[in-house]
C-alpha cells in the first residue's frame, strides 16, 4: 500500500509539470505575437536558451527599426517643404509644421484624425488626391490657394492667396503622400520682372516712334546708297517698335483681360476663312494648301479681332515652315454633350518642335531650336520676336480657354490645339 501514495504523488508532480511547459509555452508564443512572428511548434519546443536568442534578435531589430522610423518622423518634421498623409477615408494623419504654415492649419493638432475636407477647402487638392488615388500613379499640379477667412493670418497679410505646387504618391491601403512646396516667390520675381520689362517698353515706345518718323524723313530727301542705308535703319527700327508694341499687348492681355477684350457674336468658321484669305499671296508663294474638316457655321462669340490675331499668327507659321505643296490642316470640333467648349486644332507638316523645346514654346522671348527658326523673309517685320505664341496663349487664355502644343504622330509637323467657350460666363453677358 506504500506505492499508492508514491504513484499519486508522482502523478501530481508529473501534471503540475505538464501544466507549467503549457503555461511557458503559452507565454512564448504570445511574446513572438507581439513582435508579430508566428511560431511553429519546432520553435516552441526549443530549447530555452535558443528561445532567449530568438526573442533577443527581434527586440534589437525592432529596436532598430523604431529608432529608423523615428528618424524618418525627425526628416518629415524638419522638411523644407510640406507633407501631408491621407488615408482611404480622406482623413488627415499626419502633417508636418511646413504643411500646417502653407495650408493654415492652425486648427490641426499632432496625433488628430480629421477629414482634410474639414480643415482646407482646396477643390485642386481634394482632385489631386482623388486622381493619385484612382490612377495609382504620382501626380502633380500647381494652383492657386486660398485660405479660409478664419486661417491664421500670414506675415504677407490675412487671406492673402499663395501659389503651391503639389506632388503625389500612392501608398498602401490607398492612403496618399503629398509633398507641397511654395512657389510664391517664383511667381513674386515673375511678376516683378514682367512689369520692369513693361515700364520699359512703355520708356520705349516714345522715342522710337520719333527715330521711325526721322528715318521716314530722311528717306524721302535720299538717294543712292543713303537711300539703302536709310532704308535697313527704317526696318530695324520698325521692327524694334513692333516688338515694343507686342509686349505692351501682351502685358495689358494679361493685367486686364476684360478691358481689352470686346466682345461680339460671329461665325468661326467664317472668321477662320477670312484669316486664311489674308494670307493666301503668301501661301500662294509657297505653293501651300488649307484642308479644313468640321461644321460649315459655329456661332460664337467671343473678340473676333483678337481671335483674328490667333489665326493669322498661326497660320502664318505654318505657311513658313510648311514644306512647298503640301497642305496646312484645320480642324474645329463643335461641344460635346455638357460641354460648352468648341475645340480648334491647326496642323503643319514641317519639322515640329524639338521635344526639349516644348515645355517652353509659350514662353515670352523664347525662339527655341533654330529648326524652327523663320527663314531670312524681311517681308514680315514682325518675325522672329518670340513672343506670337505667347500672344496666342494669353488671348485664349482671356477668353477662358486652354492651348497645347505637341507634334503630330503622322504628319510630323506642329500640332496646336485649343479649347475657347462659345458663350461668355453669365456674370461676362454684360461686357
Amino acid at each position: 500500500m506504500i506505492w499508492i501514495p508514491i504513484i499519486i504523488g508522482c502523478g501530481t508532480a508529473g501534471i503540475i509539470c505538464f501544466t507549467w511547459q503549457q503555461r511557458q509555452k503559452q507565454q512564448v508564443r504570445q511574446m513572438l505575437y507581439s513582435y508579430g512572428e508566428h511560431p511553429s511548434d519546432e520553435l516552441l519546443f526549443a530549447p530555452l536558451s535558443s528561445l532567449r536568442r530568438e526573442l533577443k534578435s527581434l527586440y534589437e531589430e525592432k529596436q532598430e527599426l523604431q529608432a529608423e522610423l523615428d528618424q524618418w518622423y525627425r526628416v518629415i518634421e524638419n522638411a523644407p517643404f510640406g507633407y501631408l498623409r491621407v488615408d482611404m477615408d480622406n482623413q488627415l494623419i499626419l502633417c508636418n509644421p511646413k504643411a500646417r504654415q502653407l495650408l493654415c492649419l492652425n486648427r490641426w493638432q499632432p496625433g488628430q484624425i480629421r477629414l482634410l475636407l474639414e480643415l482646407v477647402r482646396s477643390y485642386e487638392l481634394d482632385q489631386l488626391i482623388e486622381t493619385t488615388r484612382s490612377a495609382r500613379t504620382a501626380q502633380s499640379q500647381e494652383w492657386e490657394f486660398f485660405p479660409s477667412h478664419d486661417a491664421q493670418t500670414r506675415a504677407e497679410g490675412p487671406n492673402q492667396p499663395i501659389h503651391l505646387r503639389g506632388s503625389t504618391i500612392p501608398l498602401s491601403r490607398g492612403d496618399v503622400a503629398v509633398f507641397l512646396e511654395n512657389q510664391e516667390p517664383i511667381h513674386i520675381l515673375k511678376r516683378s520682372q514682367e512689369k520692369l520689362l513693361s515700364d520699359l517698353t512703355h520708356e520705349l515706345r516714345t522715342p522710337l516712334t520719333a527715330m521711325r518718323l526721322l528715318a521716314e524723313t530722311l528717306e524721302q530727301r535720299l538717294t543712292g546708297l543713303e537711300l539703302k542705308w536709310a532704308g535697313q535703319i527704317l526696318k530695324e527700327i520698325n521692327r524694334l517698335f513692333y516688338l515694343v508694341q507686342d509686349w505692351l499687348e501682351l502685358s495689358r492681355l494679361e493685367s486686364h483681360p476684360h478691358q481689352v477684350l470686346s466682345y461680339q457674336t460671329f461665325d468661326l468658321v467664317q472668321l477662320i476663312n477670312d484669316a486664311w484669305e489674308t494670307l493666301t499671296p503668301l501661301a500662294q508663294q509657297k505653293q501651300v494648301t488649307r484642308q479644313y474638316q468640321g461644321p460649315d457655321t459655329l456661332k460664337m462669340t467671343a473678340d473676333g479681332d483678337r481671335l483674328t490675331q490667333v489665326f493669322l499668327n498661326l497660320f502664318d507659321n505654318g505657311i513658313k515652315y510648311n514644306p512647298v505643296g503640301e497642305a496646312i490642316f484645320v480642324t474645329v470640333s463643335p461641344p460635346e454633350v455638357d460641354s460648352d467648349f468648341v475645340t480648334v486644332e491647326v496642323i503643319d507638316q514641317g519639322v515640329g518642335f524639338d521635344p526639349e523645346d516644348l515645355p517652353f514654346v509659350f514662353e515670352r522671348l523664347y525662339r527655341g531650336d533654330q529648326a524652327r527658326t523663320r527663314p531670312g523673309d524681311n517681308t514680315d517685320l514682325r518675325q522672329g520676336s518670340g513672343l506670337g505664341l505667347a500672344i496666342v496663349q494669353q488671348i485664349i487664355t482671356a477668353h477662358g480657354g486652354t492651348i497645347t502644343a505637341r507634334n503630330h504622330p503622322k504628319y510630323r509637323g506642329a500640332w496646336l490645339t485649343f479649347t475657347l467657350p462659345l458663350q461668355l460666363p453669365n456674370e461676362d453677358l454684360d461686357i
